[in-house]
């Protein structure tokens, strides 16, 4: 890289930091302004011994305000999150997870159509071909996963086939060792999936999970079906499944991994380069919208350095959304800045060390 380069990729890693302490302050104000702020946060506020409006000046300083937690979300009444900016307006309830303890909940308006839109400007119009119709093979009820990749299809000119999962019903069958129900209800699922692409010829993107892709090819084969792009994810998409997808299942088809959760949206993959094959799965977040931080475990105050491991702590910052500093389950590497994503990235993404005996994951 030359030093004209690197001076450039420099200005604009700083161009980004900028735009993101400028988009914080944006949103802290509309968050806990009397005018457009959220029951929620104004209460919150009313208890901290500064205003937050005078006090975050920047990202780094939303520390003033703790950790976001896991329980408020939990339970009602959800319309304590909806600001009053925005009150009027139709909304969206969305759950998270596959857990059947009482799920978290986020309020949408319009967020998770901005989300995809954003990820839909990295699709490729080849592989992901404009007026092509999707298939979603994957849990929707509750979840804004289904209505997000149905506004996908649509904004790309499409039309969304669909075939649910319900992973709370799943999740019950592993705690149960239910294998043979397991295996039925997995059938099931692709047998529908076969014959929507069997009865539909216009499919030819293909939204699933790592493991009900492999259960699909085990009999079908996706590119003589007419597949030519797959859009997957779940927590057991790692570097060996992307190999494996890649070389395996689905060679000569556009797979792309990807990240994304109720309440951050969702995080691109760092792009494949066929020249010189790298399996390592790199995810950027959809800044300023969201931010990534790799945090030390033992103090959540801390980044820690490229390349090292730490805990993912999620900020969402949108209108409709404010939740600073929440320290999410997955773990992973911290990355570095690339030129097409100018912030921190999170790499080999994984449940975080201390969950793994006490979280069911992957249960679909």
């Amino acid at each position: 890289m030359t030093t004209a380069t690197s001076s450039t990729f420099s200005e604009r890693i700083e161009e980004a930091r900028r735009h993101l302490d400028a988009h914080t302050r944006e949103m802290v104000a509309w968050h806990f302004s009397p005018e457009t702020g959220s029951p929620f946060w104004l209460d919150y506020a009313q208890k901290l011994p500064f205003d937050p409006r005078e006090k975050v000046k920047n990202y780094r300083d939303l520390k003033h305000l703790g950790h976001f937690e896991d329980e408020w979300l939990r339970g009602g009444p959800v319309r304590r999150w909806v600001p009053k900016g925005l009150e009027g307006q139709p909304l969206y309830v969305f759950e998270t997870g596959g857990s059947t303890g009482l799920p978290k909940s986020r309020v949408n308006i319009n967020d998770f159509q901005i989300d995809y839109e954003m990820f839909s400007g990295g699709l490729s119009d080849e592989t992901f071909p404009k007026g092509s119709d999707w298939l979603m093979l994957g849990p929707t009820g509750p979840r804004r996963l289904r209505l997000a990749i149905e506004h996908l299809a649509q904004h790309r000119g499409g039309i969304s086939f669909h075939v649910d999962l319900d992973p709370r019903w799943v999740n019950k069958m592993i705690k149960a060792g239910d294998h043979q129900g397991l295996q039925s209800y997995k059938e099931h699922v692709t047998d529908q999936g076969l014959k929507i692409l069997r009865g539909h010829d216009n499919v030819r993107c293909l939204f699933t999970t790592p493991k009900l892709l492999e259960a699909l090819c085990e009999k079908i084969s996706l590119s003589k079906a007419g597949i030519t792009g797959i859009f997957c994810g779940g927590t057991e998409m790692n570097a060996q499944f992307h190999r494996f997808a890649r070389e395996e299942l689905v060679p000569g088809i556009d797979f792309v991994p990807t990240y994304g959760n109720t309440l951050m949206g969702l995080a691109a993959c760092k792009p494949f380069d066929p020249a010189k094959p790298d399996y390592t799965i790199t995810y950027y977040p959809p800044a300023p919208r969201a931010i990534f931080d790799l945090v030390d475990p033992e103090d959540p105050d801390k980044v820690v350095d490229h390349g090292e491991t730490g805990r993912v702590m999620l900020t969402t910052l949108t209108k409709e959304f404010f939740m600073p500093r929440f320290l999410e389950r997955d773990e992973g590497e911290r990355a570095e800045p690339i030129e097409l994503y100018p912030w921190d990235g999170v790499s080999n993404l994984r449940l975080f060390t201390r969950f793994e005996e006490s979280v069911v994951v992957g249960v679909y």
